[in-house]
């Protein structure tokens, strides 16, 4: 098994070595997050994505683009978080956190939210690679459907990823500290 320093040469380091793997996956979960993300900002900015009637977003509430910003965000920040779990401040509070900066991160902490984490998102978005429902006729078809599969089928991966990631970080953290 191939490990890897995932910090710069210099920097701190992880307890025990990260395998390479787990490393490639939780940089993974990033980009499983990001194409849904940016499909749900360019349809709130008001990209004609396919949808009618009250699934437009022009029939809409004034919050969706806000609201959809913030989704975004949100997925973001929890995919990045993933990152913790295959570098040191996964282990140590980071210098700028008040309060908790320097103190060691117990291993439970990250492995159950990241746990059921992974079950949460396995659960959500597993039926999505049987394809979206055809029965709503206010949901996009043809070209425009196939788009919007596209951009929310890497989501499927998302759940495994984390789940596998965690089971790597709880390995090393059992090993190592």
């Amino acid at each position: 098994m191939t490990a890897v320093d995932a910090v710069a040469p210099g920097a701190a380091a992880t307890r025990g070595p990260v395998p390479r793997w787990a490393d490639w996956a939780a940089q993974a979960t990033m980009w499983c997050a990001l194409p849904s993300g940016i499909w749900r900002i360019l349809f709130a900015l008001g990209l004609p994505a396919g949808f009618t009637g009250s699934q437009d977003p022009a029939n809409g509430p004034w919050f969706t683009l806000p609201y959809v910003i913030a989704l975004t965000a949100l997925s973001e920040t929890l995919a990045f978080l993933s990152l913790g779990l295959v570098r040191p401040w996964g282990e140590v509070w980071p210098r700028w956190v008040p309060v908790l900066r320097g103190r060691r991160i117990r291993p439970l902490a990250a492995i159950v939210p990241a746990a059921l984490g992974s079950v949460a998102l396995i659960c959500l978005w597993t039926p999505l690679a049987f394809g979206f429902s055809d029965g709503d006729p206010e949901m996009p078809h043809g070209a425009k459907a196939a788009i919007l599969y596209a951009c929310y089928l890497p989501l499927v991966a998302w759940g495994p990823l984390l789940a596998a990631v965690t089971v790597a970080y709880a390995v090393r953290r059992r090993r190592h500290g």
